[in-house]
């Protein structure tokens, strides 16, 4: 890790657009130690039947096929950097034609602000199913990454067995492949959305409906995650969802900043919001009932039905 060299990297942004990527993506690297991807005899083999079971588990619960992406990855947090700072690039992309009265200074501290989230986010992020919206290239493929060191780094902290947790993880972020496999339209419906919301911000707007609305697919794409996991993870869990959420809240003031200035407390709040909505449905109904939310987008419950899931049941079962 190398403060010094991020700093002078930030400093000597340069390029037309109000980001300079490749400068944040390098300033994130330097600030970042990268951790180990020096793998135990029958690590790799670990991680890929961790996915295979997975995926066999969830297609077992949800009645759903699907398959996991071709892309799987094992990373240390500089590759998790380099994966990533393309999307942001690609969503952010309306907004960086408006550099303002100042465009050097601007592109410095867009540039200072994106290493900050992006060196935070490799330090922490554990799995990640990358569906790559927004890219250009239709043949693009969905991806999925393990960040090694921060699984390890987390399994440590919480005092839990790393075999068990990185399962764990595995499963979550399978659960996202069998979302997007169950609903076809499910990334364009995400795209129309953030590009709503993030035209209207460059134009110094704010589209309120367009975010509740890309709200309200995260909160369900979190929490029928957070519901298949409950149904096919074939371990005990409790424990770790338990540790994970007293760890989230035991974080100091600093990390607690970033989380909020970061969005990470909203998602927290779609985990939370998608998955009591989704016990009240499976309670009432059944699982087959609830992964109807896949079979059209009209069948998405609204932002107020996620807090009122009776009057979603009454709107489907028509």
């Amino acid at each position: 890790m190398n403060l010094y060299r991020s700093v002078r990297t930030v400093a000597g942004a340069s390029g037309e657009n109000a980001i300079d990527w490749r400068a944040a993506a390098d300033a994130a690297k330097a600030a970042t130690e990268p951790g180990s991807l020096e793998l135990e005899p029958g690590e790799a083999e670990a991680f890929a039947r961790d996915v295979r079971e997975a995926r066999d588990g969830v297609r077992a619960v949800a009645d759903v096929h699907f398959d996991v992406p071709d892309t799987v990855e094992i990373q240390n947090r500089h590759h998790w950097i380099d994966a990533n700072v393309e999307t942001f690039e690609r969503v952010m992309a309306p907004v960086e034609a408006h550099t303002g009265a100042f465009p050097g200074v601007a592109r410095t501290i867009n540039t200072g602000t994106m290493t900050v989230l992006l060196a935070f986010l490799g330090r922490n992020v554990l799995g990640q199913y990358d569906p790559l919206l927004l890219a250009d290239r239709p043949d693009d493929q969905h991806a999925l990454y393990f960040v090694r060191p921060n699984i390890l780094k987390a399994a440590e902290a919480l005092e839990v067995d790393a075999d068990r947790f990185r399962r764990w993880i595995a499963f979550h972020e399978v659960t996202h492949a069998a979302e997007f496999g169950a609903a076809p339209w499910l990334s364009d419906h995400l795209e129309a959305r953030m590009e709503s919301g993030i035209d209207a911000l460059a134009e110094g707007s704010f589209d309120r409906e367009a975010f509740r609305d890309l709200d309200a697919a995260m909160t369900v794409v979190e929490g029928y995650a957070e519901l298949l996991m409950d149904h096919a993870f074939d371990d005990e869990y409790e424990d770790l969802r338990r540790k994970l959420d007293a760890r989230r809240q035991g974080r100091g003031p600093l990390q607690q900043l970033f989380r909020r200035l970061l969005g990470l407390g909203l998602k927290q709040r779609q985990y939370e919001r998608g998955k009591n909505f989704f016990e009240h449905v499976v309670a009432v109904s059944d699982l087959e009932t609830a992964s109807l939310v896949w079979e059209r987008p009209e069948n998405l419950p609204t932002h107020d039905e996620l807090d009122a899931p009776g009057r979603w049941l009454q709107r489907i079962e028509r």
